[in-house]
């Protein structure tokens, strides 16, 4: 009988506490926070459904966009280059400029910048302004896509989890979504591939909106770097720990960067040339699109479900390899029987290219700290995208000369290898601190 009140006694004292120390301003703060928080619940899905629209629509209509700006193969395979290339430039940038106007009022920026792009791409006469204002719409595209974890981070470091998986939803939401619409919505629109790609900037003006009340709010900044990490004290002691170390000199960052690269080639070129391989063996170019779109979409529910998988596991490296083996299949079908079975080979290379929400899940993993996290995901994710320039512009190239599809596939499936062996090494149980 005695015992009982000494377990009750704890939890009701628990809870009544909080309340009377502060009555009156906690529910302001309250609302205030609500409002704020939901403003960048919002924009988060907004700006992550712009954040690959402007490759897939146009990787949908390359043919007809070759064939008006009079491009070469190789031409071609240089714009479909251009988006790595881009966020290797200019995502570097991105924690610089969030330092000095604050990560909000950079994404509100790149929103802006995509819009641009989108708007402007449609009035290129000639390959050089189509590649410069496909280039402005990149730009934006580069530094949100570095800031959204950023953004999650410092408003929601509660629920990163639960965040993170409908920023990715949203994202392969959004890039299937352009790869399946943009060539029946062309067909709708008279034909015509440039209301086909212009479309898009009005999604793009959309998801500007909802960042603009948040230009000016730079609340948190000090939170970022503990809200990254458990240890919110070890946090600002980190970064003098593990600042005399480079990046360069550990052998998990490379292998994370090379693995992050890999899957961002075999990403791209298949955002860039996956319709035009379909059309060229004969199925129908709404058909085609739908088929990138089914790729695209299956990273839906696998960003829920890969990420989780992943921290459960003390080796990822059965997943890398899982991911590895279905591409090789995709490309081997691709190869052998293209049209024949379209729409096993687009599933399974859309299982592959789920190697993107596992890469950044195991940059988190492979760091203590916050601090340590950022600096390692800068690192994989620049060296990443550089790795992965030449691989879509190889193919355009192949493709030109060979007369056919048969080495370019063939390509693609060979660097299957590699990284299933990278991303293997990158899985191990190890963080970069263990290595200092």
């Amino acid at each position: 009988m005695s015992d009982e009140p000494k377990t009750l006694d704890p939890a009701a004292a628990t809870r009544p506490a909080p309340a009377p120390e502060h009555p009156a301003p906690a529910p302001a703060g309250a609302r205030t926070a609500r409002w704020t928080l939901g403003l960048v619940s919002v924009g988060l899905v907004l700006a992550a459904l712009n954040l690959r629209p402007a490759i897939t629509s146009l990787g949908a209509l390359l043919e007809e966009v070759s064939a008006g700006l009079h491009m070469s193969g190789t031409v071609a395979g240089v714009l479909t280059s251009v988006p790595p290339l881009c966020f290797a430039i200019f995502g570097i940038t991105a924690p610089r400029l969030a330092r000095r106007f604050g990560p909000a009022a950079v994404v509100c920026a790149g929103m802006a910048a995509i819009f641009a792009g989108l708007l402007l791409r449609p009035f290129a006469t000639g390959t050089a302004a189509f590649l410069a204002a496909s280039a402005l719409a990149l730009m934006g595209i580069a530094v949100s896509n570095v800031l959204m974890p950023v953004i999650v981070k410092r408003y929601f470091p509660d629920r990163i989890g639960s965040m993170t998986g409908l920023y990715s939803m949203a994202l392969a939401l959004g890039t299937s979504l352009a790869a399946a619409v943009t060539v029946p919505m062309t067909d709708a629109l008279g034909g015509d591939w440039r209301l086909g790609l212009g479309v898009w900037a009005v999604l793009a003006a959309l998801a500007v909106l909802p960042w603009l009340p948040l230009v000016k709010d730079r609340t948190g900044a000090a939170r970022t770097e503990r809200g990254a990490a458990p240890g919110t004290p070890a946090a600002p002691s980190a970064p003098a720990a593990t600042a005399p170390r480079p990046m360069y000199r550990s052998r998990t960052a490379w292998a994370l960067a090379c693995f992050f690269g890999l899957q961002a080639t075999g990403a791209y070129i298949t955002m860039g040339w996956m319709p035009q391989i379909f059309r060229d063996a004969g199925v129908p170019a709404s058909t085609a699109g739908v088929l990138l779109a089914v790729t695209m979409v299956m990273g839906v529910p696998l960003a829920f479900v890969i990420p989780r998988l992943a921290t459960r596991m003390r080796h990822q490296g059965p997943i890398v390899v899982a991911l590895g083996t279905c591409g090789l299949v995709g490309y081997t079908g691709l190869l052998l029987a293209p049209a024949a079975g379209a729409w096993v080979w687009a599933v399974l290379l859309g299982i592959s290219n789920c190697s993107f929400p596992l890469a950044l899940t195991m940059i988190g993993m492979r760091s203590r700290t916050g601090a340590g996290v950022v600096r390692l995901s800068a690192f994989a994710q620049c060296v990443g995208y550089l790795i992965s320039i030449p691989g879509p512009l190889l193919v355009g190239v192949l493709y030109q000369h060979s007369g056919g599809w048969g080495v370019p596939i063939a390509l693609m499936g060979g660097l299957m290898v590699p990284q299933m062996i990278v991303g293997s090494l990158a899985g191990r149980d190890r963080t970069i601190e263990d290595e200092s």
